[in-house]
C-alpha cells in the first residue's frame, strides 16, 4: 500500500472520538417495568440480570430496573399480558428477546447504554451495529463511483468530510465500528485499547483496495459497482462478527472461520449493493 494510502487513512481516523462513544455508552439508563405479578417482575428482572454475571455486575444491573412504570425512566416495558401505554413495550415471558430486538430497532439512541449494562441486549446491539456500518460502506462506495445519482451522503449523516479514498472511508468506518462494538460489549474504548483491533483492521484494508480495483477494472461500466459494493460490505460484516466473538469469547475467528463467513456475507453483499444501487437510480429518475 502506498504511503498515500496511509495518510488518507491517518487524516481519515484523526475524525473519530473515542471519547464521545465512551460517553455515550455510560450514560445512565433506567427501565420500568410492570407485570401482573411478583413473580413475573422476577421473570424480567431475571432476564436482564442474568444469575451468571458476577454479583457486582449483577446489582448494577437490578438497579436500573425500576418496579412499576415511573417517571423518568427511559423505556417501559409490560408485560404482554397487560394493556400497556402507546410508547411502551411489550414483552412475553416466553420470548422475550423479542422485545429486545423491538427496543434496539426504536430506540437507537439508547442502544449503546442498553447494551454495555444490560447483557441481553449485547449481542443484538451488536448485529445491529454490524449490519448498520456494513451498509455504510457499500452505499460508500456506490454513491463515490457514481456521484450524480446522490446529491450527497445524506443517508450516512455523519459522513462528511474529505476521505481521499475508499480505503480511507472504509477503514475508518471500520475503527469506529470496533470503538461501537467494545463499548456495547462493556469493553475497553480508545486507541490504545485497541490497538491490535485498529492495526488489524488498517492492514486489511489493503487486500480490500487490491481485490476491488480488480473487480472493477475487469467487468465493464456499471457492471463492477455490485462487486465493489458487495466486498466493502463482506469486509465489514466479517471484521465486525470476528470483533463481537473476540469481546464476546476473548478470541476472534481463526483464518479458515474468517474466509468462510466471508464467501457467505459476500453473497449476501451482492444482494444488498444491488438493492442500494437499484434505490438510488430510482431516485435519479424521480428527481
Amino acid at each position: 500500500m502506498s504511503l498515500g494510502i496511509f495518510g488518507q487513512i491517518k487524516h481519515a481516523l484523526s475524525s473519530l472520538k473515542p471519547g464521545e462513544v465512551r460517553a455515550e455508552a455510560e450514560r445512565p439508563v433506567h427501565i420500568g417495568i410492570v407485570a401482573a405479578s411478583q413473580e413475573s417482575l422476577g421473570r424480567i428482572e431475571t432476564f436482564f440480570a442474568p444469575p451468571h454475571l458476577s454479583p457486582e455486575r449483577r446489582a448494577e444491573a437490578v438497579r436500573l430496573l425500576i418496579r412499576g412504570d415511573a417517571p423518568g425512566c427511559d423505556i417501559r416495558i409490560y408485560e404482554s399480558s397487560l394493556l400497556r401505554p402507546a410508547q411502551a413495550f411489550s414483552l412475553d415471558l416466553e420470548a422475550p428477546e423479542d422485545c429486545v430486538r423491538r427496543i434496539v430497532r426504536k430506540r437507537e439512541d439508547l442502544m449503546l447504554p442498553l447494551a454495555r449494562h444490560l447483557y441481553p441486549f449485547r449481542q443484538e446491539v451488536a448485529h445491529h451495529v454490524i449490519r448498520t456500518v456494513a451498509k455504510e460502506n457499500a452505499l460508500f462506495c456506490l454513491a463515490t463511483a457514481i456521484p450524480d445519482v446522490v446529491p450527497s451522503l445524506a443517508s450516512i449523516p455523519w459522513a462528511f468530510g474529505e476521505y481521499g479514498s475508499d480505503a480511507a472511508f472504509l477503514t475508518m468506518n471500520q475503527v469506529r465500528m470496533a470503538f461501537l462494538l467494545a463499548a456495547a460489549s462493556d469493553r475497553n474504548i480508545g486507541y490504545r485499547e485497541q490497538r491490535s483491533e485498529v492495526a488489524s483492521i488498517a492492514a486489511g484494508s489493503f487486500g480490500w483496495r487490491a481485490l476491488a480495483r480488480e473487480l472493477v477494472g475487469k467487468v465493464p461500466f456499471g457492471g463492477g459497482l455490485i462487486p465493489k459494493a458487495a466486498i466493502a460490505w463482506a469486509g465489514t460484516f466479517a471484521v465486525g462478527l470476528s470483533l463481537e466473538r473476540l469481546y464476546r469469547l476473548g478470541y476472534g475467528f481463526t483464518r479458515p472461520e474468517r474466509k468462510a463467513v466471508y464467501e457467505d456475507a459476500y453473497e449476501h453483499g451482492k444482494q444488498i449493493a444491488g438493492m442500494l444501487l437499484e434505490t438510488m437510480t430510482q431516485r435519479r429518475r424521480a428527481v
